[in-house]
């Protein structure tokens, strides 16, 4: 069989839930990662210290937790499309709305307000994918969704990088109104899974908490704490690392130079998130998920230390590739270990406990910085890391399992 014709063979509602999918969190993450990017110019502007503005990627987190925790629930109930439309309307609107902020404050509840409508874009579109591919490709479908993500940090930086410098800051926010175009291709041509008109509402929300079900619960949402903190305290950092002068441990690079050198890492990250999707349709989703975390948690003060911004440059990817192509093999992972009548609600919980749990990552990498100096911070992220790996030891593998 041609390597492609799982994809190129399948059925238009396969593809165009995938596609829907994809735009939703491409766009997503390029709204998401603006404020990481222009966050040399917001320091600057608004006065803002590192511990501040580590605050406010942190409450942005927070209110993603209850958005996503809402939205998955909102797509049992409503259905996975309407959760979508509904969430990218909202983060769309407020991430314009932070081009209009004039102080911290203004600037933090727009940041909350986008996050509610960010939080709920996982768990949908988790879901519309997991739900309307078969099992034998799912892994690979979800990677497709996944690399989307890399491609919207490196849309964000592309914009960051041409209208910065030109424009500043608050049209960089403005761009960011974009994904509500999207909603209008979505509401009149990707319908609902027929699995899930089947089976809503057949099952009560405290199942996920009673059995085997609350064991997988337990695993996964303390397993997607600790890597998402690992992963937020690394990417919302590492702009500012590149960008900040070496007297104060980063490397100088220029915004147009740190903008294009996160392009070249998320071409790595992009490779990770496809990658992993046919190596977990191959080996497995828990084996290849802890192998990622591991490997990610031995390079990640390894590009901290790096001596030269040539290794550097190098590095970047390798360090993209397994320290964020592990989130395909979460995405499978939730969407396989819950049932259908529940699906949204639960991969929106273990998601978003575990992005309130980790929701600290930036304050707390940013207040070591304050103290220690960034290299020690982002070589810190390494214990989370390994502590996400041991704790996804006790997950149980899903490979070829049928949704019920």
């Amino acid at each position: 069989m041609p390597r492609m014709q799982w994809l190129t063979g399948a059925t238009v509602v396969q593809k165009k839930a995938l596609l829907t999918t994809s735009l939703g969190w491409m766009l997503d993450s390029m709204d998401m990662m603006l404020f990481s990017l222009v966050l040399v110019d917001l320091q600057r502007d608004l006065h803002m210290s590192a511990s501040v503005s580590g605050l406010l990627m942190s409450l942005a987190l927070v209110s993603a937790a209850f958005g996503g925790i809402f939205f998955g629930w909102f797509a049992d109930k409503v259905g996975r499309t309407h959760a979508l439309i509904l969430s990218m309307l909202i983060y769309s609107i407020f991430t314009a709305c932070c081009g209009l902020a004039h102080t911290v404050l203004e600037l933090g509840i727009f940041r909350v307000l986008l996050g509610l409508g960010i939080g709920g874009e996982w768990a949908a579109g988790g879901a519309l994918v997991a739900e309307t591919w078969p099992d034998e490709h799912r892994g690979k479908a979800i990677g497709i969704a996944q690399a989307s993500w890399a491609l919207g940090y490196a849309l964000g930086a592309a914009i960051t990088a041409l209208i910065l410098p030109h424009f500043g800051w608050r049209v960089v926010f403005f761009v960011g109104v974009l994904p509500a175009l999207v909603t209008l291709w979505i509401r009149k041509s990707v319908g609902e899974p027929e699995i899930w008109k089947a089976k809503a509402a057949t099952v009560p929300i405290r199942a996920m908490f009673q059995g085997n079900l609350g064991i997988a619960t337990l695993v996964t949402a303390s397993m997607n704490a600790a890597s998402l903190f690992a992963w937020w305290g690394l990417f919302t950092w590492v702009p500012r690392f590149l960008s900040l002068p070496a007297a104060q441990g980063g490397r100088g690079l220029s915004i147009v130079q740190a903008s294009s050198w996160t392009i070249v890492m998320q071409a790595g990250t992009f490779s990770g998130y496809l990658a992993f999707g046919y190596l977990a349709d191959y080996f497995g989703r828990k084996k290849t998920y802890i192998a990622f975390l591991l490997i990610a948690a031995v390079l990640v003060p390894v590009y901290a230390h790096a001596p030269g911004n040539t290794s550097l440059l190098l590095l970047g990817p390798v360090v993209g590739f397994f320290g964020t192509g592990f989130f395909s093999g979460f995405s499978v992972i939730a969407s396989e270990a819950f049932p259908t009548a529940i699906r949204g609600t639960a991969m929106g919980i273990v998601y978003n406990l575990g992005r309130f749990l980790g929701a600290g990552s930036p304050y707390i990498i940013g207040f070591i910085t304050d103290k220690s100096g960034i290299v020690l911070a982002l070589s810190s992220i390494s214990i989370a890391f390994a502590a996400a790996a041991l704790i996804a030891t006790r997950l149980t593998e899903t490979k070829g399992h049928a949704l019920t």
